[in-house]
């Protein structure tokens, strides 16, 4: 049982390491590549074709890059294909949800007090919500609303603050979280293959068989290329979100998705913009400020479902009782040896089963359990009352003290 464990551990960390390396090249290379299509500048002298050139510097060497607009005359001999690196991050990113939120299901995708469902009817909700985010914005993109970049992206942002709000009354705050990150992931990466990819083969095709590209091929990979910038860094918020219980676990999860989608669009406008050297667009960082503060306003204790951290009680309350209600709640997986099924390790390596270490997480107690009462998982599977909460938000409060 032991070997397995460690097994396991080892296989998750794994794919963790290959998913944040993948996304790393991905994530880079898409930067990189939107950043060079608009620093491109047009001027004589360039050969027919060419939509512009930029000169670059980099690790000593120098770089003139040019961009054909739609082919070059002659296919060369050898072309570098960027397409693994967003296969490799959501094969990656999808084995880990697998691994993390459909195996374990009952404790990290459903909430029993958001809808009592069971755990493959969870699944089968959350795959049918991957599939159709793709059909749907695919859709979108083909219909007569895909000529017009801002009407698209205004009908595309409702539409996902909408579902965002419908998987906050399906799953739990986390789950719904991850599972609107692995949307986005999906259609991101399902753009590279069934759109960005297929066109260049086939403008590669024309060019062997001698015919002229269509450019309409070129501008549907481009639009779907930007669309993955603007959508990178709200989807990089989303899947390490579990890391932040004040955003997923606030009643008002679903909207600080869309102000997160905000400030991420935002931010990659501001970047793009002065990479096209057009006028810089300053308003774009009063606007994510303003976002990010709204944020913080919609995370605040009153905004969390049941009684707030404030609701302590009176009397003073003895560390005995606070290691009563961790032993009893939560050690079943914050245990040198968990006996919560499905858990083979401590959770983020994080032990309660000493006044010390108990000492030690205070903080994190105070905010998972107390505050926001994303802990216990799984809609409170322990079944902690509001008292026990309210008496570790006293005792935190009071100097989380052992004595």
């Amino acid at each position: 049982m032991t070997l397995a464990i460690v097994a396991s551990e080892w296989a998750n960390f794994l794919l963790r390491w290959t998913h944040v390396i993948a996304g790393i090249a991905w994530i880079g290379s898409s930067f990189y590549f939107v950043h060079l299509d608009l620093s491109l500048r047009k001027h004589d002298g360039l050969a027919q074709g060419v939509g512009g050139e930029a000169w670059q510097v980099h690790g000593g060497g120098f770089y003139n890059m040019v961009k054909y607009i739609v082919a070059p005359p002659h296919l060369p001999k050898e072309l570098t294909w960027f397409k693994w690196e967003a296969y490799a991050t959501w094969l990656s990113g999808f084995a880990l949800f697998i691994s993390l939120y459909y195996t374990n299901a009952e404790l990290y995708l459903i909430d029993r007090t958001v809808l009592d469902i069971s755990p493959m009817t969870a699944i089968a909700i959350s795959l049918g919500g991957l599939i159709a985010g793709w059909v749907v914005y695919d859709l979108l993109c083909k219909s007569p609303l895909g000529r017009n970049d801002l009407l698209l992206g205004i009908v595309g942002f409702v539409l996902l603050v909408a579902v965002s709000y419908g998987y906050t009354k399906v799953f739990s705050g986390r789950g719904a979280y991850v599972q609107i990150g692995a949307m986005i992931g999906t259609i991101m990466v399902a753009s590279v293959a069934m759109t960005i990819i297929p066109n260049q083969r086939k403008i590669v095709v024309d060019l062997l068989a001698g015919r002229t590209p269509d450019p309409a091929l070129g501008a549907a990979g481009k639009q779907r290329s930007v669309h993955n910038n603007y959508l990178t860094l709200p989807v990089v918020f989303l899947m390490i979100s579990n890391h932040y219980p004040l955003a997923f676990a606030s009643r008002w999860n679903w909207v600080i998705i869309g102000l997160v989608v905000v400030i991420g669009v935002t931010v990659r406008h501001f970047y793009n913009s002065r990479h096209a050297h057009k006028p810089t667009p300053w308003w774009t960082w009063g606007v994510a400020a303003a976002a990010f503060i709204a944020i913080v306003v919609l995370s605040s204790p009153a905004t969390f479902t049941g009684k707030s951290a404030s609701a302590a009680p009176a009397r003073q309350v003895a560390f005995a009782d606070v290691q009563e209600i961790v032993i009893s709640r939560c050690s079943m997986c914050h245990a040198a040896e968990p006996v919560w099924d499905g858990v083979g390790v401590p959770p983020k390596g994080v032990m309660l089963e000493t006044p010390a270490q108990i000492r030690e997480h205070a903080s994190a107690i105070y905010v998972q359990a107390a505050m926001t009462h994303a802990m216990p998982p799984g809609g409170n599977v322990t079944e902690i009352s509001d008292e026990d909460r309210a008496v570790l938000a006293a005792w935190y409060e009071s100097g989380a003290k052992t004595q």
